[in-house]
């Protein structure tokens, strides 16, 4: 049996895809399980055991070309899909990029969610298909309601990351030459600023992590230059000296400190998916996010427990700090969540004093 699953979307999109990977192997241990994903997001599954081969949709360089250049590489990655003959595609996502690609693979069994496209919709992308659950249910939830479609049970509902040993090895380098046994990282930065919380608020959590709870903090944020001028910003306002990391790590990398950590503490973005992934306690701060949807899962009890769109809440060992009447608002040409900048140095306090 050929199955390909198509996410196309952003890096903790993806990551939290894997259980649904999971319970498909474990139900069909013979098939093979292909995934169709954006290029940047390979890092989440590339040392899956779960998968037998990636597609990589090449979506900058997709972009970046020009109208013929466009039609020549999606008509290459169509083909490659109707090539492989698979037998059950699964599109995870509502594009019409995937259910496009569905209908393309000629598959015998096409599940997705419903598409809007009533134009696609006339030529039947998807045998089966499943209504938008809207913002009850997690993103792991949502995923894994294609084993219904199946009439297939559910095993397990683990988020599932694994690193390379190259990856480890250059970790445990670091941290030994920079004497670090224990630490806390802080991840500050998302690639949607408006996310992100006040620089000097960051910068007076790190110190009391390192001044007054004797504990190392290890900075990390993508290579994206926007990011590291916020982490910049964040230093400048430090008193201590954190360990800062930003930029020097891909994503596996990344993966392999964040399971040495002790504690993770940052925004709601993709490496807090990875943090509670590897089962380390996550204290995210949240703005505009549906925690419903988004908050970090919790490996250890398989569920999640978030009711409520804006409040304080717990899910096993991961908090989510959150205020409520949020609003997406302009200030010195930036876009800041006001709900995030209510979030005060004292609340981040409280959760890392009982965590630690």
């Amino acid at each position: 049996m050929r199955i390909l699953i198509i996410k196309f979307r952003h890096i903790g999109d993806v990551l939290l895809s894997t259980p649904l990977i999971r319970n498909l192997k474990l139900h069909y241990p013979d098939a093979s399980i292909n995934m169709a994903i954006n290029e940047e997001t390979k890092a989440m599954l590339e040392h899956n055991p779960d998968i037998d081969q990636l597609l990589l949709y090449p979506r900058n360089k997709i972009k970046n070309s020009s109208l013929l250049g466009k039609l020549i590489l999606e008509l290459s990655y169509a083909k490659t899909i109707l090539s492989n003959r698979y037998d059950l595609v699964i599109n995870l996502t509502e594009g019409d990029r995937g259910a496009i690609l569905a209908l393309f693979s000629k598959a015998e069994i096409r599940l997705g969610r419903q598409t809007k496209n009533r134009f696609l919709q006339y030529f039947k992308p998807f045998t089966k298909a499943i209504e938008k659950m809207g913002g009850t249910k997690h993103t792991v939830e949502q995923g894994l309601k294609f084993l219904d479609l199946l009439e297939l049970s559910t095993f397990e509902k683990k988020v599932h990351l694994y690193s390379n040993d190259r990856s480890k090895h250059k970790i445990e380098t670091i941290l030994t030459k920079e004497k670090i046994k224990d630490f806390i990282i802080i991840h500050p930065v998302s690639r949607w600023m408006f996310k992100c919380w006040d620089d000097e608020k960051f910068a007076k959590t790190i110190d009391y992590i390192e001044l007054n709870k004797k504990k190392k903090v290890i900075i990390t944020a993508s290579p994206d230059q926007i990011e590291l001028d916020r982490i910049e910003s964040i230093l400048k306002n430090c008193k201590s000296n954190p360990l800062n990391l930003s930029g020097l790590l891909s994503l596996d990398e990344l993966s392999a400190l964040i399971s040495r950590a002790s504690l993770f503490v940052g925004v709601d973005t993709a490496p807090m998916h990875m943090a509670a992934a590897l089962d380390i306690p996550v204290i995210a701060l949240f703005g505009p996010s549906n925690p419903i949807l988004w908050g970090p899962w919790n490996n250890e009890t398989e569920t999640s427990e978030y009711t409520k769109k804006r409040s304080l809440q717990t899910n096993g060992k991961h908090v989510i700090i959150q205020h409520p009447d949020d609003e997406i608002i302009y200030e010195n040409g930036r876009k800041i969540s006001t709900s995030m900048m209510e979030i005060t140095v004292d609340e981040v306090i409280e959760q890392i004093n009982k965590k630690l």
